[in-house]
């Protein structure tokens, strides 16, 4: 346990928390200029979630601690993954911990718990949005574990600091197959668990077509504005552990002078992975509710090629 690694994990908390909003804002902002509109500005988020802390939550009748206690646990969830997963450093104190097992557990705690909300609620949307989302957890989860463990094969250990500490030593291993291959995967389970375009569209409330939304019809004020939070926080962390392990340059060891460099180099590749996907958005439509599992099965063959790959090919 260093002082570094302290301020880091530190950082990268307190980062996530304020940055995340604002590139929610920033790719609605991309959407919002390639369609031919102004937009509502990068700060548009932060404005919203003030708007709701604001007013006060509301409690569906019938409703027990499954609803109640949501919230709590999806911000507190998010909370420990901009923790453990290595954005800033490779040198946290909690990196021991930072087991791809572990992260993927704790991502899919946080969907369980808002599904469990969705379902205590007893309306038809909210369990509708729940077996949706379920759904796509049980196809979403295994990806993420066969892909990210293509890339842990090789370096011996499932602790995601050790992989990117390996990349950084051997930077050739992103030209890999197995690397090409498995970040595929990851962009599609990206896509999925934050549930952008084609998965889900966050900008729509049709009913019929929604998922995450579904789920937090309900919820009202200071709750519904540490779903969206959280949910931002997710998104940003995601494509944060999607740039460590594929793009993992700029990322600080124990030295505090290299903070600085890691920061800005953090803010540079998740903005221009925001940007991109929010460009992609803009050209795709949404799936077909009944072709998401095609494409969620299409991402974990990609993830069995990558595993296959990163034996045979190594």
């Amino acid at each position: 346990m260093t002082i570094g690694g302290l301020l880091a994990t530190a950082g990268q908390v307190l980062l996530v928390m304020a940055g995340a909003p604002v590139l929610v804002g920033l790719m609605r902002q991309v959407r919002a200029r390639l369609e031919g509109r102004a937009g509502a500005g990068i700060a548009q988020p932060w404005r919203d979630l003030r708007k709701l802390l604001r007013r006060q939550p509301t409690t569906p009748t019938g409703t027990g601690w499954a609803f109640r206690l949501a919230p709590l646990l999806l911000i507190g969830t998010s909370l420990v993954l901009a923790a453990v997963v290595p954005l800033l450093t490779t040198a946290s104190p909690l990196d021991p911990v930072a087991d791809l097992f572990a992260v993927v557990g704790i991502l899919a705690l946080g969907t369980v718990t808002l599904a469990l909300a969705a379902l205590d609620t007893g309306t038809a949307f909210g369990g509708m949005g729940a077996s949706r989302e379920m759904t796509i957890l049980a196809l979403v989860e295994p990806t993420i574990l066969v892909a990210v463990f293509s890339l842990s094969a090789r370096v011996g250990s499932t602790n995601l600091a050790a992989i990117v500490t390996a990349t950084l030593h051997d930077p050739l291993r992103v030209a890999s197959p197995a690397s090409l291959l498995a970040a595929a995967a990851l962009l599609v389970v990206v896509v999925a668990e934050t549930g952008r375009l084609p998965v889900d569209n966050p900008a729509t409330h049709l009913e019929l077509t929604m998922i995450h939304e579904a789920m937090i019809l309900e919820y009202a004020g200071t709750d519904l504005a540490l779903i969206e939070w959280a949910s931002a926080m997710r998104l940003t962390v995601l494509l944060g552990l999607l740039a460590s392990l594929f793009l993992p340059w700029g990322i600080a060891g124990t030295s505090l002078t290299a903070l600085p460099l890691a920061l800005l180099a953090f803010v540079v590749k998740v903005t221009l992975l925001a940007v991109g996907l929010g460009t992609v958005e803009v050209f795709i439509a949404k799936l077909r509710l009944f072709r998401v599992p095609e494409l969620l099965a299409g991402s974990f063959v990609l993830a069995l090629l990558a595993v296959a790959s990163s034996f045979f090919l190594a």
